[in-house]
């Protein structure tokens, strides 16, 4: 089944055991909840999901297991993060099989940088390994893709449907969002400010706060493509508030933390990466409740 890609489409967490394998159980409950929240769609195997941690086996798997329970209700979206273009077509080639609306895919990410027009071939010849269309992850800080070379390889590779845009710089994406290919999607990632990125046309967005707080990001969403702006400035500062207390380098532990906190069973972050403190559970806490009051799917979930 076809479906359009834009509005919320939280990457999902991959829970672990306590052993570090993956909780296919808890993968499924988190899920399960996603669909309850109304989201557009959902992302497996990005950087929420310690993607970069995952064998193309677990990949596969997370992939199966997700399109088991969306049974095609929503597009799933295949993310890879991979320092080679080998590596990225062998993942890419591992979720062919499945039910996948496109694929997210980062410039490789190791120290050493490709030159632009290594990084066009990079993404050339993933077009050609895959029949699955493409969107870029630009969220690599020492390999950062320009917005020039970005319309370039948008231009050239038709496999190549989008950009999701994740640096903190809104003018970044402004950019992006007047020079692209008109047919392109323009998705953010720049958590901090959602509402201003949907303001000015990005046509969704697949990020850490979606998967944190889906409902709320849903009903800023629904707000905004209905004009209520003042509205979407409230949910806008109560995000911010809490993705304050989120963002860290143990975010996707703190997104966990915080689907747990909503009665989701989440799992554990894979090593090195460190659980939720106690002092950022503290923070946390006080502006997850707060945020989650603009949660408008729960009300609609139990009149349904």
């Amino acid at each position: 089944m076809s479906h359009k890609l834009e509005g919320i489409i939280p990457p999902l967490v991959t829970p672990f055991k306590a052993d570090e394998t993956v909780d296919g159980a808890a993968l499924r409950e988190n899920v399960r909840f996603m669909l309850r929240k109304k989201v557009h769609g959902i992302c497996l195997g990005g950087s929420t999901g310690e993607g970069h941690t995952l064998s193309t086996a677990e990949l596969a798997r997370a992939i199966e297991i997700a399109s088991e329970e969306v049974n095609g209700r929503i597009p799933i979206v295949a993310g890879i993060i991979a320092n080679s273009t080998r590596d990225a077509a062998e993942k890419a080639k591992a979720v062919t099989k499945f039910n996948v609306a496109a694929l997210q895919i980062t410039p490789v990410h190791y120290v050493f940088k490709p030159d632009e027009d290594a990084t066009y071939a990079h993404f050339e010849r993933l077009t050609r390994e895959t029949d699955i269309p493409i969107i870029i992850y630009n969220v690599v800080p020492w390999n950062y893709l320009s917005p020039k070379l970005l319309v370039r390889i948008m231009t050239g590779l038709p496999g190549v449907i989008g950009v999701k845009q994740s640096a903190g710089d809104l003018k970044l994406m402004a950019d992006l969002l007047i020079t692209a290919p008109k047919d392109k999607l323009i998705f953010t990632a720049v958590d901090a400010l959602l509402y201003p990125s949907f303001a000015i046309g990005a046509q969704g967005t697949i990020a850490a706060n979606p998967a944190a707080v889906p409902g709320v990001c849903v009903t800023l969403w629904n707000a905004v493509q209905a004009g209520d702006h003042a509205k979407a400035r409230e949910i806008h500062k109560a995000l911010l508030r809490f993705w304050n207390t989120i963002y860290a380098d143990n975010l996707p532990a703190n997104v966990k933390y915080c689907l747990a906190q909503q009665g989701v069973a989440s799992g554990l972050p894979r090593m090195p990466m460190p659980a939720t403190s106690a002092a950022q559970a503290v923070a946390i806490d006080q502006e997850l409740k707060t945020v989650l009051r603009w949660d408008e799917t729960e009300a609609a979930s139990k009149a349904a």
